[in-house]
């Protein structure tokens, strides 16, 4: 048989296997509101299948409402789902599910959203999300069995998450050693001025935006592979949200390398 005819047959073939296979492109796209701006999220669904219903999970009980950023870290992270505030700003622990299994596919570069977890233990991400502010590659993919990267910011969402990290940082007790607050001074936490919600950074809410399986962000999306070498997850065929090569682009590779691939 000659190159061409090869050429064709594979090319055949991938159109009968593509066709059989359900939609790949999955993006759920939430959007967070804060209270200094909105920004849209969209989920690796078929990439990072678990971690994505955990988080989904949380946000159609309504359990992110009224949360915080409680943890931000110049140039590294900027933190939240682990507390949320009530009137009197009273911070409490938000409830959580079982632990997720850990799903490392996907590298933690600026603008990914990732699961926090506890030390030593890869499988214990449950409620507590991050934003990577920068390149975090060399430290979260490999640590701790690699970071889950589920999602990433889109659009001009990075200027929200920005003004965000940007708040001064205070070291309150326990899990608030890092705490964001607008409009609070460095003399008001000497003095022991007690904080109020207009001082915290709330995520008021987390809600669906589309939930449609093919969703139209899927296409703009095409994340980075776990840079984790051993122990890491090698991506699936046709990665999470949007990050496949396209039939016909397949095909023209295929063409194109003939002489490397014959």
């Amino acid at each position: 048989m000659s190159v061409k005819s090869n050429l064709l047959a594979i090319a055949a073939t991938l159109v009968l296997a593509f066709l059989a296979l359900p939609n790949t492109a999955n993006a759920t796209i939430v959007r967070v509101q804060t209270v200094l701006g909105d920004f849209d999220i969209n989920l690796y669904d078929n990439a990072t299948p678990a971690t994505v219903n955990n988080f989904l999970a949380y946000v159609q009980v309504g359990d992110y409402n009224d949360s915080i950023f409680h943890r931000s870290v110049t140039s590294f992270i900027l933190q939240s789902g682990g507390f949320r505030t009530d009137l009197n700003a009273q911070i409490t622990s938000i409830p959580t599910n079982p632990a997720v299994i850990n799903e490392p596919v996907f590298a933690n570069i600026r603008g990914t959203i990732a699961m926090a977890k506890l030390g030593s233990d890869p499988n214990s991400a449950t409620s507590q999300w991050f934003v990577n502010l920068a390149n975090n590659t060399a430290n979260l993919d490999s640590q701790n069995g690699g970071f889950t990267v589920f999602g990433e910011v889109t659009g001009n969402g990075m200027a929200v998450i920005d003004a965000l990290a940007a708040l001064p940082k205070f070291a309150f007790p326990g899990a608030l050693g890092e705490l964001p607050l607008q409009n609070y001074s460095s003399s008001d936490f000497t003095n022991g001025v007690a904080f109020t919600n207009s001082h915290l950074a709330i995520v008021t809410s987390i809600s669906v935006l589309d939930s449609t399986v093919d969703s139209a962000g899927a296409a703009g999306l095409n994340p980075t592979p776990t840079t984790a070498t051993g122990g890491g997850t090698t991506p699936p065929a046709g990665g999470g949200g949007g990050g496949s090569l396209g039939l016909f682009a397949l095909i023209g590779l295929l063409l194109v390398n003939r002489k490397r691939l014959f």
